[in-house]
């Protein structure tokens, strides 16, 4: 029987491609890269930066939102200028330990206001292009690794995709598969249980396989054997399981996980979601970093933490906000600088659409993690140099 399917799409169809050695996983060479780990969590949905980290000395600020404005007195003040949103008190606290760096004005170019458009943008790197490989994939590919990119969800996120590495793609370890297309199930279903002689590919295949079912059991018996005493909130974002898989020296350099399904997106009744989820967001993200310094990993890795894009500056007239441009980047851990970084862009200097004007190139912030973080080079990940910003 003939088979329609390539031999690149069949590996992107099996979820691991580690090899047992002496019963751990073994991962192939990393070039020059450091042995430090990033997590990526994205905020999808378009966060409100001005209610995440209210400006509450800014009448413009009150102006402008006269009735989804957070109040002075709600605010957890962290200077003399800024604050968080009152449902953050464990992010505030990683904030008060100078373990939180908050890069402003953060944006590109023409921007876009579509969810799916500024994302792509996001994920790849380049903005207002037709790239189709993720920063973090083409990252993976600079360095040679396959075991680079830990996607924790149902379906490869753009900023994994690789054009010659296969990033790990799960949602549940129990179930430690990613979504396949239907004709390709019957298929797969085979591989790693037949006898192949016949066709050399299909032995590799077969073989491939049998160590992904393999490496799956191996990553299930991580996680659930990892102490779960640490409270991480009602929703850990994924970031549970990436400290187990980190406590165990899981050979991968990035975990990339995400807050679904456009939850930011808060065009109605804004305020009181809102709280709820950066509660939840600064519940997991306090819980991971407990954990981080309970299996003594904490110097080890970064913490990013992103939007596609921000709100407009006005309410609008459902109690809400609307798609806008500019928004925070936030960097945790113990070893970066904590503070402020970049230029904070002027609420009273708005654009045509009554957005914020972006003042820091997104990619400045990826550079940085690449080059002075990850040890290896942004500009054959980004395709040109980027100036560095001191938050590491």
């Amino acid at each position: 029987m003939k088979n329609n399917f390539s031999r690149r799409r069949l590996l992107q169809s099996i979820p691991l491609l580690f090899l047992m050695n002496s019963g751990k996983l073994f991962a192939g060479k990393t070039g020059n890269l450091s042995n430090k780990k990033l997590v990526i969590i994205e905020l999808s949905g378009g966060n409100d930066g001005l209610n995440t980290l209210i400006p509450y000395t800014n009448d413009t600020y009150y102006k402008l939102r006269k009735k989804i404005s957070i109040p002075k007195n709600k605010v957890l003040k962290i200077d003399d200028d800024f604050g968080f949103n009152p449902g953050m008190t464990g992010f505030k606290r990683l904030y008060d330990q100078g373990n939180v760096s908050i890069i402003h004005g953060c944006g590109y170019e023409n921007p876009s206001y579509s969810h799916f458009t500024s994302m792509s943008y996001w994920h790849t790197g380049y903005p207002n292009s037709g790239q189709k490989y993720g920063w973090l994939g083409r990252l993976a590919d600079v360095n040679n690794k396959s075991s680079f990119n830990v996607n924790i969800n149902s379906s490869e996120s753009l900023a994994v995709k690789s054009k010659f590495s296969i990033p790990i793609v799960f949602d549940n370890p129990n179930s430690l598969i990613r979504k396949k297309y239907f004709e390709q199930k019957s298929f797969l279903k085979q591989l790693g249980n037949q006898k192949i002689n016949a066709n050399e590919n299909l032995e590799f295949l077969n073989f491939i396989a049998k160590k992904a079912r393999e490496a799956s059991m191996q990553i299930n018996t991580i996680v659930n054997n990892f102490p779960k005493n640490t409270d991480y909130g009602i929703l850990p974002l994924g970031l549970d399981n990436i400290a187990a898989l980190i406590d165990a020296d899981y050979p991968a350099t990035v975990f990339y996980t995400s807050f679904r399904n456009n939850a930011f997106d808060t065009h109605i009744q804004q305020n009181n979601l809102h709280q709820r989820l950066l509660t939840y967001f600064s519940d997991a993200v306090s819980g991971f970093q407990n954990d981080l310094k309970k299996i003594n990993k904490e110097d080890e890795v970064i913490t990013m933490v992103f939007s596609e894009f921000g709100r407009r500056v006005p309410e609008n007239t459902s109690l809400g906000t609307d798609h806008g441009t500019a928004n925070h980047v936030y960097i945790v851990g113990s070893k970066v600088n904590g503070g402020h970084y970049e230029d904070v862009p002027n609420l009273d200097d708005l654009d045509d659409g009554d957005n914020l004007k972006h003042t820091t190139d997104f990619r400045k912030i990826y550079a940085t993690l690449i080059d002075n973080w990850l040890k290896s080079d942004s500009k054959k990940v980004l395709g040109k140099n980027f100036d560095k910003i001191g938050f590491i």
